[in-house]
């Protein structure tokens, strides 16, 4: 039985690769359909045949959902070739040129899923994307035939607002990866410019998370350090982590030793006291500190 048909121009020739590998993919679930094309005025037309005893709603269902599957990728091209770039010029004109053109490539491969995504955007962005998708299959669902360039002409608008919060979300996580980086580079200057004020530190990391600092003799200076910064309301309004940060740029040591770094819970602390000291930092798992830390009995 006559299944679906799909009509696109000659422009879209990816279309029939992604065709071929939804044939293969059904055909892997005992699920064998049929796909003939045809050309006229420009056009292809792409009928899909399946046979009456595999017809039911679950696969009408699965069917439907690959190729909403298939047109959002058709979407996302059309909208970072067309669109995307005109938002980006209207909302974001204080961007400049190549901060533009990262943003937009990288909007792209991750609405592509080209590229991975961190912790709390990712689920931000499988939601929209996932909501992009329904709303596609929805209008799929409305009759068995899809002329793809009519959707793309007169039904992405209804998307548009979808595709934009993504690219938004990827705007505010390259400020913030931006605004991290000038904040890094600052407090590399004030590394190099000042003298040491302690040949060592070491930073031990117990199995709670929690912090211990200590001199190359093993005395606790952990107290000293948050003690030498002064204001106290700035002290009271911040995190430890912070605090670690401020103490070790203030005491600027020759060299830093993290023992047990996987116990830390906050990986930043970690990544920005690298990028900082750079050199300066090593890294122990094994010392007479780790041992101490990892034979602690836990209560």
């Amino acid at each position: 039985m006559l299944f679906f048909t799909i009509i696109y121009n000659n422009e879209k020739e990816d279309i029939m690769d992604y065709l071929s590998d939804m044939k293969e993919y059904f055909e892997q679930k005992s699920i064998f359909l049929g796909i003939s094309e045809s050309i006229n005025s420009g056009f292809n037309f792409v009928k899909i045949f399946c046979n009456d005893a595999d017809f039911n709603s679950k696969l009408r269902n699965r069917f439907h959902l690959y190729i909403a599957n298939i047109l959002y990728k058709v979407v996302i091209k059309e909208y970072y070739e067309d669109e995307m770039y005109h938002y980006l010029t209207d909302t974001y004109f204080f961007l400049r040129y190549d901060e533009m053109k990262e943003v937009a490539n990288r909007s792209f491969r991750i609405l592509n899923d080209e590229e991975k995504i961190t912790d709390e955007d990712i689920v931000y962005c499988m939601n929209k994307k996932n909501d992009i998708i329904d709303k596609i299959k929805a209008c799929i669902e409305e009759n068995n035939e899809l002329n793809v360039q009519g959707f793309v002409t007169f039904r992405v608008k209804e998307l548009r607002g979808d595709l934009e919060d993504i690219v938004n979300k990827v705007v505010e996580k390259y400020m913030a990866e931006k605004e991290y980086n000038e904040f890094i580079k600052l407090l590399k200057y004030f590394v190099e410019v000042q003298e040491s004020k302690i040949d060592e530190i070491n930073l031990a990391i117990k199995e709670d998370g929690s912090y211990s600092i200590q001199d190359k003799k093993g005395n606790d200076i952990m107290n000293e350090i948050l003690n030498d910064l002064s204001d106290a309301k700035y002290i009271g309004t911040v995190g430890v982590e912070d605090l670690i940060i401020s103490g070790l740029i203030t005491y600027c040591p020759e060299k830093i030793i993290i023992h047990c770094e996987s116990n830390c819970r906050n990986k930043e602390l970690i990544d920005t006291i690298k990028k900082v000291f750079e050199s300066r930092v090593k890294v122990c798992n094994e010392c007479e500190i780790c041992m101490e830390i990892k034979n602690t009995i836990k209560v």
